[in-house]
């Protein structure tokens, strides 16, 4: 009996030690305690108009979502500053009487991210990410509201995961 409770004690001992630090958020350990995001300029060669204000607001709403940092407008522990470099439509799929078939919509955002409390995870990088829609429909209202909010979704995603996850 005695051996078997010295063996249920490694057990558990070696399952909580092999976990390391770990958190339900998907973040590893931040030192950091606040963050901040500086509006995302439109510099794309094609502007559609609002789309780096809801590009900014999506990207504050998922950092406060999936940690624990505290948003502020300036002197941020974390910051997350860039531009909309690209928003292209393209061609995917032609029909037969070459008209478009399939269209993407394609939105490549570039990212600085500085920490203050470790200059090794700072960068600088380009996010892009895709929408595909018939080509007999245009992108526009809640159309392009639905592909925006697709592709916004995943680079925001993918710029948390660089940043703060570390996947």
């Amino acid at each position: 009996m005695k051996l078997l409770k010295y063996l249920a004690l490694l057990l558990l001992t070696l399952s909580i030690s092999s976990c390391g630090v770990y958190n339900f958020t998907g973040t590893g350990k931040i030192d950091a305690k606040t963050f901040q995001v500086n509006y995302f300029l439109n510099n794309a060669p094609l502007v559609q108009p609002g789309i780096e204000r809801t590009f900014t607001l999506k990207l504050q709403d998922l950092i406060q979502n999936q940690s624990n940092l505290n948003l502020v407008s300036s002197d941020g522990d974390l910051t997350y500053e860039g531009e909309i470099t690209n928003y292209t439509i393209t061609p995917m799929a032609a029909t037969a009487d070459l008209k478009a078939a399939q269209n993407r919509l394609t939105v490549t955002v570039n990212v600085r991210y500085t920490n203050k409390k470790k200059d090794t995870d700072n960068f600088e990088k380009a996010f892009s990410f895709y929408y595909d829609y018939p080509g007999d429909q245009q992108l526009i209202g809640s159309s392009l509201t639905t592909a925006l909010d697709v592709i916004f979704e995943r680079i925001t995603q993918d710029v948390f995961n660089e940043s703060l996850a570390k996947w």
